[in-house]
This record gives C-alpha cells, structure tokens and sequence, in this order.
C-alpha cells in the first residue's frame, strides 16, 4: 500500500460516516510516519486499512465500523475499483498501550479533503505504539511486519518495550509474551 491509499482510505472512511476524523489502527497506520519508498516491503503489504471510527460509544463505534465494511470492505465495488479495501474495527480491535490517544500521528493534506473542499483527517497509531499491537497480537504476519521494521531501524525497540509495560493488566498475558519475542529480536539484531 502507498501513502495516497491511506489517504483516500481516510477521506473515503469519514464519507461513508459523516465524519471529520478517524483513527488508522491497522498496519498502514505505519503510512502516517513513513513513505512507503522507505518502508520495508513487510510493511506495506497490506491492501486493507483498519479504521477506528471515532464515537461517543463501543456499540456506536461498531455500527459505524459496520458501515465502512459494508461500503468498502472486502469483496466490495470500492476494493474492486481502487485496490484496497477498508476495514471498519472497534475499539476491542488492538492492544494498545495507555496514553495512545495522546500520540496519534495526524494525516491531514490536499489529499485527505473531499470534492466540496471539506478537510478530512486521518490519525494514524505510533509507529511504536503500532508494533505494541502487533506483537501483542502475535500473529506470524504481525511479527514479521515488527521484524522488518526494526530490522531498518524504523522504530525504538526500547520504546516498544518500555510501551509494552503500560498495555491494560487484562492484556499482561499479551504483553508479557511479546516482551520476551522482543528481547530476542533485538539480541538477534545486536548480533
């Protein structure tokens, strides 16, 4: 995925929703810190943006996360002409770190505004806030995107663990395990 996807994904997420703003959680929330000319290939596979509606509630958040799935989603006429697809997430989604919200990363440009001229924006995770979510998820695809990145120098891996102390105590299961993923990692990177 390139920078200019992201950005249509975001003004074509606030559309749909008749928002000014949406939360990126999904690995090309990795797109509001890098171009993709800098990034790994494992970095910027993904053809879906994981959008977070922004809502007073979970449930609302959900029904508004439901209707960008259903107008962008996968197997949508929306993926079919632009190549991408847009997943609408809640706020279960992502294992994130306490104080998340205060570190988003805006993407607001020329790009992120609508035909009428109304400014969209997008805010994308952390980069280090990003890989706490990955590897707290721990799916192979997960660590590899982590892997790369670190292997480029493209995050703080102390700051993923230092991160990686403050995610929810119902998560320390998570949290723990992705501790000792990262520690090798990094000695493995050291070498």
């Amino acid at each position: 995925m390139r920078r200019d996807q992201l950005e249509h994904a975001i003004r074509a997420a606030c559309q749909i929703i008749g928002a000014s703003e949406v939360i990126v959680v999904g690995s090309q929330s990795i797109l509001g810190s890098y171009d993709e000319s800098v990034l790994p290939r494992a970095a910027t596979m993904s053809l879906e943006v994981d959008v977070l509606p922004i809502a007073p509630s979970n449930a609302e958040t959900a029904e508004l996360a439901d209707l960008i799935e259903g107008v962008a989603g996968e197997w949508s006429p929306f993926e079919q002409q632009h190549g991408f697809s847009i997943d609408g997430v809640d706020l279960e989604t992502a294992i994130l770190p306490l104080g998340w919200r205060d570190r988003l990363v805006k993407v607001q440009n020329a790009n992120t505004a609508g035909v009428s001229g109304t400014q969209y924006t997008g805010w994308c995770l952390d980069k280090e806030d990003l890989c706490v979510a990955k590897l707290c998820a721990n799916r192979e695809k997960d660590v590899n995107f982590v892997h790369a990145l670190l292997g480029e120098r493209l995050v703080d891996g102390r700051l993923i663990a230092e991160r990686l102390t403050i995610v929810p105590d119902r998560y320390s299961v998570n949290a723990r395990r992705a501790e000792r993923w990262l520690a090798a990692a990094l000695r493995g990177l050291d070498r």
